[in-house]
């Protein structure tokens, strides 16, 4: 067996790279919303009534760049912020209405073919791609 070379770690990343920019534009497209607004529109799903902090910590995006999605997603009708009755300091998101409806209908961030192979690994095959990856 060769040596894994340096030069085939950046093929395989820029690979991975081209593929999540392929579906971002193809995602963009059909909802109107780019990944990262998706993944914060889901996290509000997901969370329910969240601070920007909460949201920043469970989509790994700086408060600032969170606080801009949510800014976009407010423009848009699908969140809507409120101060905290008990701390004034502290700013809560939720969906609208419209937001649930989106958030219920949102295609896979990933390709299907992706998903599709992902799920048919076990789940331990999983765990080390991701911890890979992570690394």
């Amino acid at each position: 067996m060769q040596p894994v070379q340096s030069s085939q770690v950046i093929k395989a990343i820029r690979r991975i790279v081209r593929a999540i920019d392929l579906r971002s534009r193809e995602v963009s497209r059909t909802t109107g919303l780019t990944i990262p607004q998706i993944i914060v529109l889901q996290g509000v799903r997901d969370l329910g009534e969240v601070t920007t902090k909460a949201l920043s910590e469970n989509a790994d995006l700086s408060s600032a760049t969170v606080v801009t999605i949510l800014d976009k997603l407010e423009e848009k009708g699908l969140v809507e912020r409120y101060r905290s009755v008990s701390d004034r300091r502290i700013v809560h998101a939720k969906l609208t209405a419209k937001g649930r409806e989106t958030a219920s209908g949102l295609p896979g961030l990933l390709h299907e073919e992706f998903e599709k192979k992902f799920a048919g690994l076990e789940n331990d095959e999983r765990r080390q791609l991701v911890d890979a990856i992570e690394q």
